[in-house]
């Protein structure tokens, strides 16, 4: 990786501290951002937008309050990112396609772009989405290739792969992506970050997604405490999501410091379907025999249903068909050639096809329910394979024909709507970063973040990368 200002590397939690006594200003922390942003996302291709105008006239603002002494929020000047899937005014949402019309009025902030301006967050732009976010790497007719900082030539994972990129290198202390088979624990895994998706409806959407209940918005952050910070920031209700949830009861920022000590944990190493590396299952297993000796109670347990493959591509692909018969008319021949095959699949699905995919999304969450009666989380790897070469949508010569193949672990849990969070448990003898998924019941953010923060203290994850290759 390229030499990076250290400032860029402080955690928002440090930053903020630096603000609050003078040390630094989100004026200096922004300046800092763009630097890296303009020293290395040519080699990694993070950012589909960077607005610098907008990014340090924002910080000028929040510089102004912080030497007054009235920031609006617990983030105000931290330079900030969102993936080009949120609506955001006087920005394009071009969503990884060739098929949208750049040039129409962007006049509208999703609730993530709302709530992220409101708290005086710093914006420096857009960060890269394959097609739709339909899969689990980060390419797109738009936008090319997007690659893993630990190794250009792999893939970072997706479909948030920009947003984690940009929080791995520096390129600002925070992003928000979507996630709706794993795509924000995916590539926060495959980059050496934490990723959470919250329980379904805890951070509001609009306009709606096509996915329906598999689709999150979730925070990427360089540490647990920082994704604490922002979803504090994000989980408030907006009018225009009829499914959101209330208000949390506390903060988040103080739930992570819950003593966990004494519950109750599942260690599953494979779901009792998934084929797991070897070297990746030692990394994760390591980790989770020092929560044991750190206190939780931890036992050999799979949650004991089968792999819901076929009912969640049912439910993935008719959302992608809805959205891309909106298209405009010879559309097909612009998409993502594997985006156009789950269109084509989507539409032979009828609604009884549809019905019955979600009967067993549900049957799922409520046998989900029930597993945590007995166990207050589970704890399983987050991805069973290490990142790959990119330009791939799976790992060539694995034969494996789709991404969710490859991703077991993670979209079971947007069927259940759990909150889900990874947090990095090792590298790899290739210098790969390795993540630990924890999830826990539905409404249990701030145990997932709880136990997420343990985990973080008693591995603690280097604040210094090692060099990768340049292109």
């Amino acid at each position: 990786m390229p030499s990076i200002p250290s400032t860029s590397m402080l955690t928002a939690s440090e930053l903020v501290a630096a603000y609050s006594s003078g040390e630094l200003s989100p004026v200096d922390a922004t300046r800092a951002a763009l630097d890296v942003i303009a020293e290395v996302d040519s080699d990694y291709r993070a950012f589909t937008l960077v607005d610098p105008e907008v990014a340090l006239d924002a910080a000028r603002g929040s510089e102004e309050r912080w030497r007054e002494g009235n920031p609006i929020g617990w983030l105000d000047g931290v330079p900030a990112s969102v993936k080009d899937m949120f609506l955001t005014q006087g920005w394009p949402t071009l969503r990884g396609s060739l098929c949208i019309d750049r040039d129409q009025a962007w006049e509208v902030d999703s609730p993530v772009t709302a709530r992220m301006r409101e708290h005086g967050l710093v914006l420096l732009g857009k960060t890269t989405t394959p097609e739709l976010a339909w899969k689990a790497v980060t390419d797109s007719p738009l936008d090319g290739i997007t690659r893993n900082p630990w190794n250009p030539a792999l893939t970072p994972g997706g479909s948030s792969g920009g947003s984690a990129v940009a929080v791995a290198t520096g390129m600002g202390e925070l992003s928000v992506g979507t996630d709706g088979g794993g795509s924000v624990r995916i590539p926060a895994s495959f980059c050496g970050v934490v990723g959470f998706k919250p329980t379904g409806g805890r951070i509001p959407l609009y306009p709606a997604s096509p996915f329906g209940a598999l689709s999150h918005a979730g925070p990427i952050a360089r540490s647990v405490d920082d994704v604490a910070l922002l979803l504090d920031v994000l989980a408030t209700p907006d009018h225009r999501d009829p499914s959101a949830l209330p208000p949390p009861p506390a903060t988040y920022r103080e739930a992570v410091r819950r003593d966990v000590r004494g519950l109750r944990a599942a260690y599953s190493a494979d779901l009792g379907y998934v084929d797991v590396d070897p070297e990746i299952a030692r990394i994760v297993v390591s980790l989770v025999a020092k929560l044991g000796e750190a206190g939780l109670t931890v036992e050999d347990a799979d949650p004991g249903f089968g792999d819901p493959l076929d009912a969640f591509g049912v439910l993935w692909s008719t959302g992608a068909a809805k959205w891309l018969d909106s298209f405009p008319p010879g559309s097909e021949d612009d998409v993502d050639p594997g985006l156009r095959e789950v269109w084509e699949r989507g539409r032979t699905y009828s609604a009884s096809d549809y019905l019955e995919a979600n009967a067993e999304r549900a049957a799922l969450g409520i046998h989900m329910g029930e597993f945590h009666t007995r166990y207050d989380v589970l704890l399983t790897p987050t991805v069973p394979i290490a990142p790959f070469e990119v330009g791939h949508d799976v790992p060539p010569g694995s034969g494996l024909g789709s991404w969710p193949e490859w991703t077991r672990f993670t979209y079971p849990f947007n069927m259940t709507q759990q909150p889900a969070i990874t947090v990095p448990a090792g590298f790899t003898s290739k210098g790969l970063p390795v993540g630990l998924q924890i999830v826990g019941p539905r409404h249990s953010d701030d145990l997932v973040l709880a136990v997420a923060k343990l985990a973080e203290e008693i591995n603690p994850w280097p604040t210094d990368r090692p060099a990768s290759p340049r292109l």
